[in-house]
Formats: C-alpha cells, structure tokens, sequence
C-alpha cells in the first residue's frame, strides 16, 4: 500500500511510460520552438523589405542577442540540471533554492547587458564594418535589444523553473504569446501602421522587446499560480553561494559553450565581408532559416534534460537509456526533414527575404552546402544535452570547442584562403563530423561510468 502511495505521489517523470512522457513534455516545447523560429524569421523578412543594408544590421547583431540567451539558457541548464535532480530526491527545500538563486542570477545578468546596451553597441559594429548605414541601423536595433534586455532574461528564466518541474505545456503558452505579439507589432512599428511613427528598425527592436515582455509577465504568473512544487520567495533571501557553485557547476559550460556560438558568428561575419556585405546577409538569413529545423530539436531538448536528470536522481537507469534512443531518433528525423527542404527549395527560402539577384547567387549553394551537417547535427545535439543532464556539462564544452574553436573557424579561414566563397560554407558539415566522432566517444564514456553502474 506504501508502494503505491509513493507511486502516486510521484512526478510524471518517473512514472509515466518514457515515450508518451517524451512527446508530452517535448511537444509543447517543439510547437512554442517553431512558432519563436517563425517570430525570428517573420522578424527578419519585415526589416528585409528596408533594405539590404537594414537586413546585415541585425545579421551583424546576432552573436550579442546569441551570447545573451548563453547567459541566461547556460544559467538555466544548472538550474534545471539542480532542480530537476533534487525534485527526484525529493528535496523540495533544495529545488525552491535552485529555483530563487536562479533568479538572482538573471537579475545579475541583466545589469551586465543593460550597461553594455549604453556603451558598448557602436564600438562592437564598428569592429565589423565601416559602411555608416549598417552602424547606424545596428545601433537602434541592438541598443534597444540589451538595454531593455530584463524581457529576454526573465522570460526565459522563469520559463526554465516550468520546464524545470515539467511543466511545458506553460512554456508553450508564454514563448507563443509573446512571438504573436512581436509578429503582429513588427509590420505596425516598421511602416506605421494604424496610425503609429514608421520607426524602421528600431520599431523591430521595439516590437521584440514588448513581445519578451509579454511572455515574461505570463511566465511569473504561472510560476506562481502553478508551479507549486516549488517556492519562489525574496522575502530573506539571501545568495546560497553552494547552491549557485552547483548550478554553475553544470551552468559554465554550457555558458561558455554557446558563447563560443556568439565568437563563431562573430569571426564567420568577419571573414564573409572580406567578400561582401551581401555574404553575410545570406549568413544572417541562413541562421534564421536553420532555427526553424533547430529550435524543434532544442524543444525536444528541454522536454528531455529534466527527464533525464530526474530519473538520474531516481536513479532509473532504463527510462534514462529509453530517452536517450527516443530523443536520437526524432532528433534525427526532424534534421533530416529539413535538409531536404533546403536542398529541394533554397532560392524560395531566400526570396522570402526579398533576395536580390546577387544574393541568390550566392546564398543557393551557401543553403545547400551548410544543410549536409544536418545529416549529424540532430545527434550531436541530443548528445551534448545528455552530458549536461548528467552533470557532465564538460563534455559538451569540449565538443563544441572542437566543433566551432579547433575545426569550424581555422577551416573556413583556409577555405577563404582559396579565393572561393563557396568553398568557406563547406567548414560547417566537415566541423559537425568532428563532433559526431567526440560525441561517440564520450557518450559510450558515459554510459559505461554513470548509467551503467545505477542501481547497483
């Protein structure tokens, strides 16, 4: 009778048949994931229609919005790692803490990037180029972006601690209602519309920090309204230095692995306007396309990692192997997907974004060429998320050091070297075989080590 009590009192994440737990924790992350991809690129197709110049402009500005959601997502994997783990162990206090030293950690984070916002914008464009018209756009954009930069953090924050306790279908709700909001502000703010100032690309930046703003609200209200397993609290509160060394135990990793994200496209901007500005415009388009066949991966991911950690915590050494399968395979399934779209359709894609004639000649072989890393990327992803799960957030460091420090950057250095500008998108499907191969290492590393052994 005690068996069955505990049973029911359990959270779904270790009780519920590992498949159907998978899609119904994953699918609301995936449909609130493609409906941000779509806000992303319905965000770019309207600054597109500036013009060219207006379109490079937050190309350019990419790796700071990049390095600012490594803050706080590397921040929210050890929060998530922590409180998942802990809600396995039963240790409620232990989870509330993660849950309010996260917090406090946003809060942090958003001073850092407000500062930047006053005076570090102009000196990071003009580091790039010196065309005064994409310095000028950048600088409303991306001013505006980080000096409002509280939205992004705490709607992203406070969406962790939901996917923390399994809550998904909530983050579904706030990362949908705010992309609405900003697709149906961006064409109102950019053109003037209904009587509102055609402000051009600061209405973009504008429309992106209120839509943020209107899923951060959501995301607190449901925190406190349902997520109940754990307490949020400032009334006392003081910095539990253990629980913050613990989060970032599993945090800087992961931190510095998706800053290493933000110096590639830094340096890969760099190298394609020694071509033309037009290069990294196509660059720009391709990340906002290649989010609408990644962000159902990353989806998939944060309905996996809690799961993982939670039957770690468990210790249930079957439904972690049975996630691990089932998360490859969809993984893999959906990249494969995209990759045909890009190889089938890649000048639709692009006139999407009112290409020119130019930016058609180059951007068709530069989509079809980057898009054979899919055939390896949904892998290597699930993998890299398995390791940080498991506390093991230095693995997926040193993959995506290997991946985008050691191989992606030298070679599309060299390729550059030749001359040839479709020869530098060919670094990225050789650097995504690089980390197919450590991923294999270290996964079989891992299960020899840490879930193998469980249980015994």
């Amino acid at each position: 009778m005690e068996n069955v009590l505990e049973r029911q009192d359990e959270n779904k994440m270790g009780i519920m048949p590992v498949n159907k737990l998978l899609i119904t924790m994953s699918v609301p992350m995936i449909i609130s994931m493609l409906v941000q991809a779509l806000y992303n690129i319905v965000d770019s197709i309207f600054v597109a229609q500036i013009n060219e110049n207006a379109l490079t402009a937050v190309s350019l500005a990419f790796p700071v919005q990049s390095f600012m959601i490594a803050i706080v997502n590397g921040t929210g994997v050890g929060i998530n790692a922590l409180l998942s783990k802990s809600l396995g162990e039963r240790n409620t206090e232990k989870a509330s803490k993660a849950a309010n030293n996260g917090i406090f950690l946003g809060l942090l984070s958003c001073i850092v990037f407000i500062v930047f916002g006053f005076f570090g914008v102009q000196p990071f464009f003009k580091s790039q180029t010196g065309i005064s018209e994409i310095i000028k756009y950048g600088r409303e954009y991306l001013g505006i972006c980080t000096g409002f930069s509280f939205a992004l953090i705490g709607q992203l924050t406070f969406e962790r601690l939901l996917q923390s306790t399994g809550k998904t279908i909530y983050t579904m709700v706030t990362q949908s209602s705010g992309a609405i909001v900003n697709i149906i502000l961006d064409p109102i703010l950019i053109f003037g519309y209904f009587g509102f100032p055609k402000m051009g690309v600061t209405g973009a930046a504008v429309a992106t920090v209120i839509g943020q703003t209107t899923a951060m609200m959501l995301a607190i209200y449901f925190n406190i309204s349902k997520n109940h397993e754990i307490i949020l609290s400032f009334r006392d509160f003081r910095p539990d230095g253990e629980v913050i060394k613990e989060i970032y135990y599993v945090g800087i990793p992961s931190i510095i692995m998706m800053t290493i994200g933000s110096l590639m496209n830094y340096s890969i901007n760099k190298i394609l306007m020694g071509f033309t500005a037009t290069a990294t415009a196509v660059f720009g388009v391709y990340f906002k396309l290649q989010s609408f066949v990644f962000m159902p991966v990353f989806g998939l991911n944060n309905g996996m990692v809690p799961i993982i950690s939670y039957n770690f915590g468990a210790k249930k050494k079957e439904r972690i192997t049975e996630t691990i399968k089932l998360s490859v395979l969809y993984a893999v399934c959906i990249m494969l997907i995209g990759l045909t779209v890009f190889q089938l359709f890649p000048d639709k894609l692009l006139l999407l974004f009112n290409a020119s004639d130019d930016m058609l000649t180059i951007g068709v072989p530069a989509l079809r060429t980057i898009s054979f890393s899919f055939l390896f990327a949904g892998y290597c992803i699930v993998i890299m998320s398995v390791f940080q799960a498991l506390g093991n957030g230095m693995m997926s460091l040193i993959v995506s050091i290997i991946r985008q420090l050691i191989v992606l950057l030298p070679a599309a250095y060299l390729l550059s070297r030749t001359g040839s500008l479709n020869a530098v998108w060919w670094a990225f499907p050789i650097a995504e075989v690089s980390a197919l191969i450590f991923c294999s290492i270290f996964i079989k590393y891992i299960y020899d080590h840490k879930i193998k052994t469980l249980g015994e």
